[in-house]
């Protein structure tokens, strides 16, 4: 993972090969497969790369086929399938070795007018300046010290912001540039961080649990309103569903003083290894 802002900023800043072609590196991390997020984001940002500026991105969804290789850099070609009078899409194939890891397709729109309504912020929640850290909460969970956690995750400021432990506040770790893009970019990264553990929660799991092993299989972003990613969003979540060793999540973010800026839905494998499931 990225050990600073300034390193994923520069993981989101892909290698142009040829027209369309692009190469994303890879961080320095200990992990044995690439984080679903890091692919997201140097996914939209390659897609992004191929359409006009003014376009900006409203939808995202992929698809997570093999776990990626940390020591192999990841190759994305953006496939510009259409370009009409408001509306850009593409299609992104991210490959190692030859193979696809991950595809996505994306959806840009020339900003216009229209019709405006939103879910309001939930207000039974802990204000960020109060919030523990996300660390903190993990390592009384499972014994894995704080500061591996914030290594771990040092690009990112996240608090836990209320007690069912589906509710988090989430924002870059320092100042972004001024560019709609990159925020966007650096929102798909964090949106893959916390939300397949919103299906544990019911089972009494949490992510980093031996007896699980979770995986993300698809992921899903609405861009609804303008946000920064270095301000502070309420990254609000449930879970409907978990079966067949799957969990299905959902989230929703908000910015500080309560517009919804995006939505999210995703669904991952969480498959018991070790787990007694008569005690569930």
């Amino acid at each position: 993972m990225p050990e600073s802002l300034e390193d994923l900023v520069d993981l989101l800043d892909l290698e142009m090969i040829d027209a369309d072609l692009f190469r994303g590196r890879q961080p320095q991390t200990a992990a044995q497969r690439v984080f679903g997020g890091q692919v997201l984001g140097q996914a939209l940002g390659a897609a992004t790369r191929t359409v006009e500026p003014e376009r900006i991105v409203h939808s995202l969804h992929g698809y997570f086929l093999r776990p990626g290789d940390t020591a192999v850099p990841i190759v994305y070609r953006a496939e510009p399938t259409r370009d009409g009078k408001t509306f850009s899409s593409r299609r992104v194939v991210a490959s190692q070795n030859g193979k696809p890891i991950f595809y996505m397709s994306a959806s840009f729109q020339r900003p216009e007018p229209g019709l405006d309504h939103s879910d309001p912020m939930p207000d039974d929640v802990v204000p960020p300046e109060e919030a523990p850290t996300l660390a903190s909460v993990l390592e009384a969970a499972t014994g894995r010290k704080a500061e591996d956690w914030n290594k771990e995750w040092a690009a990112l400021d996240m608090r836990l912001a209320g007690v069912s432990g589906r509710q988090f506040w989430i924002r870059a770790a320092g100042k972004l540039p001024d560019d709609p893009a990159l925020h966007a970019c650096v929102l798909a990264y964090a949106s893959d961080l916390t939300l397949l553990g919103a299906s544990l929660l019911p089972h009494g799991l949490v992510i980093g649990d031996r007896r699980i092993q979770p995986a993300s299989i698809d992921h899903a972003l609405w861009f609804h309103r303008s946000f920064r990613a270095d301000e502070w969003l309420l990254y609000d979540q449930s879970s409907p569903s978990a079966s067949g060793a799957r969990g299905f999540a959902t989230g929703r973010l908000f910015t500080q003083d309560g517009r919804l800026a995006a939505s999210v839905a995703q669904e991952g494998l969480i498959r018991p290894v070790g787990l007694d499931l008569d005690d569930q």
